[in-house]
């Protein structure tokens, strides 16, 4: 610095330096800095901590119910919110509960200062980069964040919890706090506090608690949705994934009890059995289907991105698609179907825990408009029928069998879009040919020949014939010629969900052994009967808290998932079977209609999905001991009195009933005209083909084994044994085993409305049909 020049305030760059060195701060320099920038945050800090309050626990026990409201506005019923909560003292608080949570989720609690500094950065480092914020709070941190009714994850509110909880932690008994946590926490079934959740799983009051037992209510506060054994929201929320989960943490609970020393040994070695819980008493004002309906619309808020929690704490109001009216109606059609042909006390061996699942799509919005899960919650039935997975469709997968070859083409056609006219061999027992037109094999290296459930010899029909019929040799074949991806992706476009779909690439994928919802399966129907437009299913309009509209609830967009001209022409073969072929009750309706009946292997289901131009609707019918621990269909052979029970039967029935009530009022609608569509591209064998295919096997024929097999349709080693196959949380279909499945077809029915179908998820030799 020049002699003469005035002294600077800060002396950077350094004047008396040359160079580079100018540029490196003295001592002087940096240990000022580092003082005034911890002055700053020391008096910020400060300032902030004194400017915030304290939470009164007793506040939150105002939290309101959430109503949910039918279609037209009025009142449907109000749940959730803190009715059951009742604050209690530490001392009703076992030193076992203490203990437990103390030991799962904050070990130095009594000697911390109410915070985890490096858990807090974490949190503020992954909010800042808009990651998620969880992770490293103490029980202080989180009692303050239960006393936050709202569930808005900013920059703001974290720091405002941090300032609250450095002020609890240097101003507030540790006793305090942690009574707080617990009379604020949310526990599942409903239960906001130690007391109430005591009294949910094991009606007994919170100071009754034994050590087994807080280690059980302590795992559960990891997160209720994913913990409660009851089962929670999504599809990884089922009872037997949180039962697993549940009886993991209680025994990880107990050990680290243990570990950390709030716990001898040898009291742990007394807890080797899960603790019992009382049944859920969540059916409280859940009467009927109103609990099915609340289900299903706090799926789709799930969906939408509201927490569990946060609807546990009340305040919401959220409007539904559903009207009551359908709803009654549906009820009324189901119950009164039932009541009429099923006896208990006369065929117990054969009309016990028969279910019912139907639901009904607004064809030009999506919106579910009723449903109907099963007797209801309140009567112990909490299984949601028409959300249910592993139940198989049958032949009313088919449509999409043919929407693709309509879409795509066959190898017989070139590629081009087939029409129904096309010509299939529908014999009995026809070997099917693969890709590469040789024939596949079965579990013995023979050649594979699919069943009808007829013997009769119908030759080459139509596929318009063959859907009428719903004869099962055709679409074993058509699957192969169009390629099952393909099929896949206009059952996708649809509305299916792909986690739904049989992953096999054999026959057997063509004749229904995948396992879509009631639900999906109207919508997706909805999308034939919309000509090619799907609206993705939704149950709830609108949701306000506080007065303020929660967005993101619009009604989902439709979108093209196909062609109009093949959605009118799959509703032109499905108004046939409606009108001459297995679905002839439906004519009963007495306007335009369309849909197709399934039925799958040894009566294991049965449907009918079906759909006017204003409505679609599907019926399941399966059986199902709904209070045993692993989920499996029972034959339905013989129910009602009938031996063989087929979709055409009782599912057809219902739908009819429903349909005429529901639609009860409304003008008639015709659907649209469709335009003529795709080739007439006959099978190989088939007289006078159009245009003509490439040279392939006769598929009638049974060629000796090649040198080099094709692959075998051959099930999994799981499945050629007879045991279940499927998801931990589906009903799962026994296989029958090769020989039987092979075994001839029974002989053909009287009733016109029967189909043409049998076999489940077996490939070999099996059928599955309508």
């Amino acid at each position: 610095m020049g002699a003469g020049q005035p002294k600077r305030f800060i002396n950077y760059p350094r004047g008396e330096k040359i160079g580079w060195k100018r540029f490196v701060p003295s001592w002087k320099l940096v240990s000022g800095s580092a003082l005034g920038f911890f002055a700053i945050i020391t008096v910020g800090a400060g300032i902030g901590i004194a400017s915030v309050g304290t939470p009164d626990v007793n506040k939150t026990a105002k939290a309101q119910n959430n109503v949910f409201y039918w279609a037209n506005g009025s009142q449907m019923v109000a749940t959730g919110g803190s009715v059951n909560r009742q604050i209690v003292s530490i001392e009703d608080i076992p030193r076992s509960m203490q203990n437990a949570v103390i030991a799962a989720e904050n070990e130095s609690f009594e000697s911390d200062k109410g915070v985890d500094p490096m858990g807090i950065a974490r949190a503020v480092w992954n909010m800042a980069k808009g990651g998620s914020t969880q992770g490293g709070s103490t029980i202080t941190q989180q009692f303050v964040k239960n006393q936050y009714l709202d569930s808005d994850q900013t920059l703001k509110r974290k720091v405002t919890e941090l300032f609250i909880s450095i002020k609890l932690g240097v101003s507030e008994e540790k006793n305090t706090i942690l009574a707080g946590y617990l009379n604020t926490a949310y526990y599942g079934r409903d239960a906001y506090g130690i007391q109430a959740a005591a009294r949910a799983y094991f009606g007994k009051d919170s100071n009754k608690l034994n050590p087994s037992e807080s280690a059980f209510l302590a795992a559960v506060l990891k997160g209720p949705n994913l913990y409660n054994p009851d089962g929670g929201i999504g599809a990884a929320a089922t009872p037997e994934a949180n039962s697993e989960r549940a009886k993991q943490r209680w025994s990880w609970v107990l050990d680290r009890e243990v570990k950390v020393g709030r716990m001898q040994q040898a009291e742990r070695d007394q807890y080797k059995e899960f603790p019992p819980l009382i049944e859920s008493a969540q059916a409280a004002g859940m009467s009927g289907q109103i609990g099915y309906l609340v289900d299903t619309a706090n799926l789709y808020l799930a969906k939408k991105g509201i927490k569990v929690e946060d609807l546990a704490k009340g305040g919401y109001q959220i409007h539904t698609t559903f009207k009551k009216e359908k709803v009654d109606a549906l009820v009324k059609a189901v119950e009164g179907t039932r009541d009429g042909m099923l006896d208990e006390k006369a065929r117990p061996e054969t009309d016990t825990f028969v279910q019912f699942g139907a639901a009904s799509v607004d064809v030009k919005t999506g919106g579910l408009v009723a449903l109907y899960g099963g007797p209801g919650i309140d009567k112990k039935h909490f299984n949601n029928n028409a959300n249910t997975s592993g139940v198989q469709v049958g032949s009313t997968w088919k449509p999409f069998v043919l929407a693709a070859a309509m879409q795509y083409g066959t190898q017989n056609s070139k590629g081009e879009g087939i029409s129904a006219k096309s010509k299939y061999q529908a014999n009995d027992l026809t070997v099917i040919n693969n890709r590469a037109g040789e024939p596949l094999r079965d579990g013995s290296g023979k050649p594979f020949r699919q069943k009808n459930e007829s013997p009769t010899p119908y030759g080459y029909v139509t596929l318009n014939e063959a859907m009428e019929k719903s004869i099962n040799v055709p679409f074993a074949q058509l699957v192969f010629d169009v390629g099952h991806s393909k099929v896949r992706s206009v059952a996708k476009a649809s509305g299916l969900l792909p986690e739904s779909f049989d992953p096999n690439d054999n026959a057997s994928f063509a004749l229904g052994t995948s396992t879509p919802s009631a639900i999906r399966m109207a919508d997706s129907y909805a999308t034939f009967a919309a000509s090619g437009i799907h609206h993705d299913p939704y149950s709830v309009t609108s949701v306000t808290k506080d007065g303020k509209d929660v967005p993101g609830f619009a009604a989902p967009k439709g979108e093209r998932a196909m062609d109009n001209s093949i959605a009118d022409n799959i509703t032109k073969v499905l108004r046939n079977v409606v009108e001459n072929g297995t679905g002839t009750k439906a004519k009963k309706l007495g306007r335009p209609a369309a849909g197709k009946t399934g039925t799958t292997d040894k009566n294991m289901s049965a449907w009918f999905v079906g759909y006017t131009p204003e409505l679609s609707t599907s019926v399941a019918l399966f059986r199902s001991d709904p209070s045993a621990k692993k989920k499996e269909l029972i034959s339905m052979r013989g129910v009602a009195g009938i031996p063989s029970l087929h979709g055409g039967d009782i599912p057809a029935e219902i739908w009819t009933k429903y349909m005429k009530e529901a639609l009860n009022g409304e003008p008639k609608s015709d659907f649209p005209e469709p335009d003529e569509l795709g080739v007439v591209a006959h099978a190989s064998g088939a007289p006078s083909p159009s245009p003509s295919p490439s040279p392939s096997p006769s598929p009638s024929a049974s060629p000796s084994p090649s040198n080099s097999p094709s692959p075998s349709p051959s099930p999994s080693p799981s499945r050629s044994s007879g045991k279940p196959t499927c998801k931990p949380w589906a009903i799962c279909v026994p296989s029958p085993s090769a020989s039987s499945s092979r075994s001839p077809s029974p002989s053909p029915s009287k009733s016109r409305d029967r189909p043409s179908g049998g076999a489940g998820d077996f490939p070999i030799g099996g059928s599955t049909g309508g």
